[in-house]
Parts: C-alpha cells; sequence; structure tokens
C-alpha cells in the first residue's frame, strides 16, 4: 500500500510500504482523512523532534523513516481475535499517543506526559498518511452515528484545544485572549466559547485567520502588524484578560500573551517551540501571574476523558470543525499541496485534510 514516511527534514516520500498483519489485540483502519498538524510542519521544517532518529523510540522501538499522520480517523476493516468492543465498519478516530505505562506520570493516570511520551504517525507506529494502519484496538475511539467520519480527523487537535482550556482555569465570563488563530488556536477558541468566555480576542496577523477565528467564536479580532495587542485587550476589558493563549509559538507573542492579562492573570502555553523565549519575569513577578504549560490531551471515550467529550460535542453540535478545514487533497499531494502550501507565510491555508482515496 502508499503511504507517506518521514526520512528527515524536508524529506517526505509517498512510497509503497507493507500493510502489516493484524494481531490479536489490534485493528486495521481504512483511512478515511488525516489532518497536516502543525507538529508535522516543526518535524519538517526543523526535526527530527519527536522522531527518533539515531535511537529507537522507547515504547514503538522504531526509527526513522516513519509512516507519518496522527490526526486521523477511518473505518475499521479487520479486527483481531481478542478485539471484543469494536467491529468491521465501525467509525473510529485514533488517539496516537504512546506512552510506557510504568514511569510515575503512567501510574498517576497523567500518561499524556509519560517520561517517553510519542505519538503514533510522529514516533513510529501505523501514521494515517496511509491507505489503511494497524493499531492497539485502544486507540481505536468510536465515533458513533453522529459524527462524520471525516469530522474524526478533527478530534485529535480539538482535544488539544479542550485540554488546554481545562488546564487554564478558565471560568465563566472570564475575557480571553488567544494568541495565535492557526488550527489549534481555532480548537482553543471553540472550546474556551463552550466553556463559557465572555469577550474572546484574537491576535493573528493573517486576514484570512482572524476571519475563520470570528467564524470559531472570537469577539474581537486585532491584527497585530498594526495594532498593539498588549494595548488594545487593556484598553478593551477591566485592567487585562484573565485568561490567555499563546498559541503561535514565537517570542512576542508569548510576551504579549503575558502582558496581556489582568494582575493575578494565567497564561496558557500551547504551542511546541523551535527557539528559545527571552522575556522579563517581572511581568510574572510583580502581578502575580501564572504562566502553565499544557500538552496532548486525556484519550478515550469515556465522558470524563478529552476524546470522549470532544466526540460528545461534536455530535450534538457545540463544536463545529468545518471552518478548520481548507483543502482536501490525495496522498500524492501530500509535499506539494499539503506540506509546502502551509508553511508558506502568504498561504491562507488552516488544516488541509490527506484522504487516501481521493483521486
Amino acid at each position: 500500500m502508499q503511504a507517506a514516511t518521514y526520512h528527515g527534514q524536508k524529506d517526505i516520500r509517498v512510497e509503497e510500504v507493507e500493510s502489516g498483519a493484524v494481531g490479536a489485540d489490534e485493528v486495521r483502519i481504512d483511512v478515511d482523512s488525516c489532518g497536516i498538524c502543525g507538529s508535522d510542519l516543526h518535524e519538517y521544517t526543523a526535526g527530527p523532534i519527536f522522531v527518533p532518529e539515531d535511537d529507537p523510540h522507547p515504547v514503538s522501538g522504531e526509527t526513522a523513516p516513519i509512516r507519518m499522520g496522527h490526526e486521523y480517523s477511518g473505518t475499521i476493516a479487520e479486527v483481531g481475535e481478542s478485539v471484543t468492543d469494536l467491529a468491521v465498519g465501525d467509525a473510529v478516530a485514533v488517539n496516537p499517543i504512546l506512552s510506557c505505562g510504568e514511569c510515575r506520570q503512567c501510574r498517576e493516570g497523567n500518561y499524556h506526559i509519560c517520561e517517553s511520551i510519542g505519538f503514533i504517525g510522529l514516533s513510529g507506529g501505523s501514521g494515517g498518511f496511509a491507505e489503511s494502519a494497524v493499531v492497539d484496538a485502544e486507540h481505536a475511539v468510536p465515533l458513533g452515528d453522529d459524527v462524520p467520519v471525516e469530522h474524526g480527523a478533527l478530534v485529535e487537535p480539538l482535544s488539544v484545544g479542550l485540554h488546554a482550556v481545562r488546564r487554564s482555569g478558565l471560568q465563566a465570563g472570564d475575557a480571553v485572549a488567544v494568541f495565535g488563530s492557526g488550527p489549534i488556536g481555532l480548537a482553543v477558541i471553540q472550546c474556551a466559547r463552550v466553556a463559557g468566555a465572555g469577550t474572546i480576542f484574537v491576535s493573528e496577523p493573517r486576514d484570512a485567520r482572524r476571519d475563520r477565528a470570528a467564524d470559531c467564536g472570537a469577539t474581537e479580532l486585532i491584527d497585530p502588524s498594526t495594532t498593539d495587542p498588549v494595548e488594545y485587550i487593556h484598553s478593551h476589558t477591566d485592567g487585562g484578560a484573565d485568561i490567555t493563549f499563546e498559541v503561535a509559538g514565537v517570542e512576542p507573542s508569548f510576551n504579549a500573551a503575558v502582558e496581556s492579562t489582568t494582575p493575578s492573570g494565567r497564561t496558557t502555553i500551547v504551542s511546541i517551540w523551535e527557539e528559545t523565549v527571552n522575556t522579563h519575569l517581572n511581568s510574572l513577578v510583580l502581578g502575580e501571574r501564572t504562566v502553565t504549560g499544557t500538552l496532548a490531551y486525556l484519550g478515550g471515550p469515556r465522558s470524563d476523558e478529552e476524546y470522549g467529550m470532544v466526540i460528545e460535542m461534536l455530535a450534538d453540535g457545540r463544536l463545529d470543525p468545518e471552518p478548520f478545514i481548507t483543502n482536501r487533497i490525495g496522498l500524492d499531494e501530500i509535499v506539494a499541496n499539503g506540506f509546502e502550501r502551509l508553511i508558506d507565510p502568504e498561504s491562507d491555508h488552516v488544516k488541509i485534510l490527506v484522504k487516501p482515496d481521493m483521486e
């Protein structure tokens, strides 16, 4: 079968790979859609980061080249003999987190910050930029009858946004500012709206992305290339935002996110960073501000886990993935019309879905 494999920076190849047998506790998924994620772009332009290069990943046991794609959904085509809670024909989203199950964080239920954290499609395993994928059944989360299978590819980034909002301590009515409205920024905006945020400010230099932020629930749009977001937010609130989210991954955005909060305000950092940041810590000390990191999500179908919560909110319409999707492409287009389009600073694209069956 055809799959996109990562060999190194700017070296992703669509090539023939073995589809693999299905073990007793595994399922085969015919991939419907797989989103190109910001993490994939970081690997493409500056990696390897999560991709293991020289030493095998401690959970997957693999090194590059690996099959890419961790935001994916599809239909189960085959189940292993020990799998009893999934059936051929079930629509599923894939929870790609790989964890060791043995470290302190795993034992305490925080497997998303496992000491050996990895992701299917980044750290090994059967990624979703492929015609089919074989995964442990525990990674296949049912979508139910009310979520289109294509929308299942957005469960992963929406879960990142939901986890960030839950980590932030956002309360109903809080003034919120989001710095960056790429896919994860849009996920944060939607989840903040669902959580009851009051005014939602968004600082984003690209016109098209600001428009999509408005579609997702942003109420105040700021172009930081022409307007100082810190001054604007302070002048339109009672002393600053209660909660801010940094989702752009650049130093000016980080500093603006911190400085936009009211004293005692809270900033949540969602971005994966390529460079170090210089900041003046008095911005934190003198206002007793708090900066919190957030990574990934809690997966699984239970209603108290974020994958299950997102699926419920997709089913009842509280979350809408359509504003994210700016193009759908075939697997053979993944580099030219996928990765290269998304890293183009003039591009208006947000989320490009790769659909292996698309001609």
